[in-house]
């Protein structure tokens, strides 16, 4: 449906509408004359009558009209590619051969415990010493009465570490320990070392080792 309000008539409206408002602006805000005013509103509409006379547009077609169908031309669709043949399947490639795996190294064998050696009594009575302790480690010598700690690592440091090695000794044996015990000359004797060895090489207990047990002594 066309516009029927003519182009001029619009223009003239909406340059009088911007010119009213602009007299308004300048009279009310500005504090101008009437006079001024007014000519200030009728420059506003004067170019704003010019500018609407020069951009005026048509008006665009309304939702009624109605556009005429376009007839399409077919378009001939092409005709399918024909299928490639699949590919032969490939043969898959052998799984490689496992590794031998080496047969483990067999242990080491144990090396034999060092055999204590013995040294044999001399005419002047010196005892039998070992050179290191049997297998399964040295007998607590502070079970005998008068052995102590330091005093039983100068036994060791002599090469006695058993019961049994005191419980060999004769009058001879003690006479000559007796003599070289540095710091402890005569102890063995005085403390009866011998008897009490021999309880204990035997499996038995004196009442001084049972102290010793307990924890009572040490």
């Amino acid at each position: 449906m066309k516009d029927t309000a003519p182009i001029s008539q619009g223009i003239i409206a909406v340059a009088a509408l911007f010119a009213v408002i602009a007299a308004g602006v300048a009279f009310v805000l500005y504090d101008f004359s009437f006079f001024a005013s007014a000519c200030i509103g009728g420059g506003v509409g004067l170019i704003a009558a010019i500018v609407l006379a020069i951009g005026w547009r048509a008006p665009a077609p309304g939702p009624d009209a109605v556009e005429e169908p376009v007839a399409k031309t077919p378009v001939a669709e092409p005709a399918p590619a024909p299928a490639e043949p699949a590919p032969a399947p490939v043969a898959a490639a052998p799984a490689p051969a496992p590794e031998p795996v080496p047969a483990p190294e067999p242990a080491p064998e144990p090396e034999p415990a060092p055999v204590a050696e013995t040294v044999a009594s001399s005419d002047d009575g010196t005892p039998k010493f070992l050179s290191a302790a049997r297998e399964g480690g040295p007998d607590d010598l502070k079970q005998i009465k008068g052995v102590g700690p330091k005093l039983e690592k100068t036994l060791h440091e002599m090469g006695i570490y058993h019961f049994d090695q005191i419980a060999d000794w004769g009058p001879k044996e003690q006479a000559w320990m007796d003599d070289n015990l540095a710091g402890f000359k005569g102890r063995a004797t005085r403390d009866e070392w011998v008897p009490q060895a021999k309880t204990l090489a035997a499996g038995g207990a004196t009442e001084f080792s049972k102290k010793v047990d307990k924890g009572d002594v040490y």
